[in-house]
């Protein structure tokens, strides 16, 4: 594996970097330590510019190459937030925040990206800009949003953006994408029902909200099984249900909160539309009345086909092309890289992180063996798309 010999003799500094990130987590655009530190480090590397405080608490850095003029500019993702979870592992860099960690990778991505920074900062074997993007609340945040409506793309010139996520499962040393659709539409939903209280011992003089919303969300399975086009794909969980605060109460009131996603408009117009004319006629049928909310998150994240073969393309000089999966099936999974996409061409790769926890979960950590790897891919496309 043809790893970049100066980011294979970093391995453990940037891997000290990682376990830093992760030991101290911070949550949304709420990434202060994080940032400062990114921030730091790639004054240290010698950046030609570092700016803060894009999309609130997002961090920039801007490299020039000094090989030969260009006016391309290109892009490097990496996001920096953790989730609310509480650590279960044993590990000597857990987590030192209660009910927090970095359950995602976020910080394998943040210290791979730094990697790359410091290596082409020292280099520059390219010509044109590498703009190094911090982004915080990739988790549930949309600030990748904020960083495009704080004229992210403008403000740096950027033509092209790339961004890259670890993927559980997929063996270290490997790749996938493809072009197109790759990550779901998150729409939220919000049901709020409306009953009757009444003692438990006597449930026929109320009207049970529990009954109804166990209901509600045993009916919307029904979308995805018998609405959606079984070619297609849809996701309809709700993921809380609130009702109630002892057990000898049939409570007035219940909350369920839940998500909807979908990898094409049709589908997505489908759920928003089928998800409350069930959840109120459902309710009506017992009595009861369903307010639904139903917002949408972050939208489909679409690889622009010729940059995902560019990146396929750049990924198969690090792992060989028969380490890189370029029809990958898509995942129904979200994330708000979606909104750099939608300004700018670009792709979004896997890499990855062998057999880990998955995505999300307590005990998941990022493998620190996927460093060199990512580092040099990160490497390699800016020297790829910036020949020098």
């Amino acid at each position: 594996m043809p790893i970049v010999n100066r980011i294979a003799d970093q391995h453990r500094e940037i891997t000290e970097w990682r376990r830093d990130f992760h030991a101290h987590p911070e949550l949304l655009f709420d990434v202060h330590r994080t940032a400062s530190s990114v921030a730091d480090k790639l004054k240290a590397f010698g950046c030609d510019e570092v700016v803060t405080g894009i999309g609130r608490t997002g961090v920039v850095g801007v490299i020039r190459g000094w090989k030969g003029k260009s006016d391309k500019t290109i892009g490097l993702r990496a996001d920096m937030d953790a989730l609310p979870i509480e650590e279960a592992t044993d590990l000597p860099y857990k987590s030192t925040v209660p009910g927090k960690m970095h359950a995602c990778g976020h910080d394998g991505h943040t210290a791979m990206l730094l990697g790359a920074a410091r290596y082409l900062a020292e280099t520059r074997n390219f010509a044109g800009t590498a703009v190094i993007i911090f982004q915080p609340a990739e988790e549930g945040g949309a600030g990748g949003k904020a960083m495009v409506q704080d004229g992210l793309m403008e403000r740096f010139g950027i033509n092209e953006i790339y961004g890259m996520h670890n993927y559980p499962g997929m063996p270290v040393g490997e790749f996938g994408l493809r072009p197109g659709a790759i990550m779901a539409a998150a729409d939220y939903v919000q049901i709020d029902i409306e009953g009757k209280g009444a003692h438990a011992a006597r449930p026929h003089l109320g009207i049970d909200t529990v009954l109804v919303g166990a209901q509600i969300i045993n009916a919307l399975q029904s979308i995805v099984s018998r609405n959606v086009d079984p070619l297609e794909a849809a996701v309809v969980s709700i993921c809380m249900f609130h009702a109630g605060s002892t057990d000898n109460v049939i409570p007035q009131t219940a909350q369920l909160r839940g998500t909807a996603r979908s990898l094409i408009p049709e589908v997505q117009e489908l759920l928003e539309k089928r998800v409350p004319e069930i959840a109120e006629t459902t309710a009506k049928l017992y009595g009861a009345k369903a307010t639904v909310k139903y917002r949408r998150g972050y939208p489909v994240l679409k690889n622009h086909a010729v940059q995902a073969d560019f990146a396929a393309s750049v990924a198969a000089q690090i792992a060989g092309a028969d380490k890189v999966d370029t029809s990958l099936a898509p995942v129904m999974g979200a994330e708000d890289f979606s909104f750099m996409l939608n300004a700018r061409p670009g792709a979004f790769i896997f890499v990855g992180n062998g057999d880990s926890a998955g995505l999300h979960h307590p005990a998941y950590n990022f493998n620190d063996e996927v460093i060199p790897i990512g580092t040099s891919y990160w490497a390699k496309l800016v020297e790829t798309a910036l020949p020098a």
